[in-house]
């Protein structure tokens, strides 16, 4: 049974901070089993203190959890009593002085410019008719244009493009807007899908305000069927699917860019990063590239 504070928290948490559902949803998934174990003990999070809280921790720990699951559990515990304790449900903060056990950044995996096209150009010899084909393009097109998240351009409304745009609106985390150009081929893509998916809805005598609209509960092509279909896109070209994902192209767009001459604020902002950190992971990724380089091309690195 859900604990009556877990809904509370949420609800306010959505109100504030404008949280995506598929973030709640990991908040409260986090927390009702992070309250289940407490009455397994039973406790109750009105009673825990900061020994049951590490001690549910060191069990995830024990259990065999990765550390950015533990991190990411302690994360929403804190918020959690943080919350607690502003709302007057507790007279302290349990979870406030706990450390938790970090989460190491991995380097996303690279994916070179040759490869990018090798995807694009399979993609546009792909698809069971030409609403698929038009469509499949237009989605890959945008997202190595312009970075997008895959849950922001699965649900791109379809007015943002109307009238052949140079740049588009884009709503990203919490609720933040930023304005994103395309490139010639994105725009030439998504005016070709935009009549295609006109006249498929004139057909049906539908309409939908998605531009990638579909007959599921949520309105539109989903994030499931985008990883899908980029991992048979990707066989396709004679790729290795478990390296190419929605997101490995969104770190293919600010790895080329930067590699290209574009500068780190440029980057974060076209990527909607709020702290330029997030976006120092791509000059990482670039040194890996540049001592790769040397240590393969240098004429002392030759037998």
């Amino acid at each position: 049974m859900t604990h009556p504070w877990i809904p509370v928290f949420l609800e306010a948490t959505q109100a504030e901070n404008d949280t995506a559902n598929n973030t709640l949803l990991a908040y409260c998934k986090d927390l009702e089993k992070f309250c289940t174990h407490l009455s397994c003990k039973a406790l109750s999070a009105e009673t825990a203190t900061r020994a049951d809280i590490e001690e549910f921790l060191l069990g995830l720990d024990a259990a065999g959890y990765a550390t950015a699951t533990r991190a990411r559990n302690l994360s929403t515990i804190k918020q959690f009593y943080r919350f607690a304790f502003h709302e007057g449900f507790r007279p302290d903060d349990p979870a406030g002085q706990i450390k938790g056990p970090g989460s190491l950044k991995k380097l996303p995996v690279i994916i070179r410019e040759k490869d990018v096209d090798r995807l694009l150009k399979a993609t546009r010899n792909s698809g069971r008719t030409q609403f698929d084909r038009c469509r499949n393009i237009c989605l890959l097109d945008l997202l190595y244009a312009t970075g997008m998240r895959v849950s922001e351009l699965v649900s791109l409304p379809v007015a943002s493009v109307r009238g052949n745009p140079e740049m588009i609106l884009v709503r990203g985390k919490g609720g933040r807007e930023r304005m994103v150009p395309l490139s010639a081929d994105a725009r030439s893509s998504t005016q070709d899908w935009l009549a295609v998916r006109d006249a498929k809805m004139a057909e049906n005598r539908k309409s939908s305000v998605f531009l990638f609209p579909n007959g599921s509960k949520i309105g539109h092509f989903s994030r499931i069927q985008f990883f899908t279909l980029i991992k048979q896109l990707a066989a396709q070209a004679g790729l290795d699917p478990s390296k190419i994902s929605p997101h490995s192209l969104r770190h293919a767009f600010a790895t080329h860019l930067l590699a290209n001459g574009a500068d780190l604020r440029t980057i974060q902002m076209l990527l909607g990063h709020s702290d330029i950190s997030t976006t120092e992971i791509y000059t990482h990724v670039l040194d890996e590239r540049l001592k790769a380089l040397v240590l393969e091309k240098h004429p002392l690195a030759k037998p």
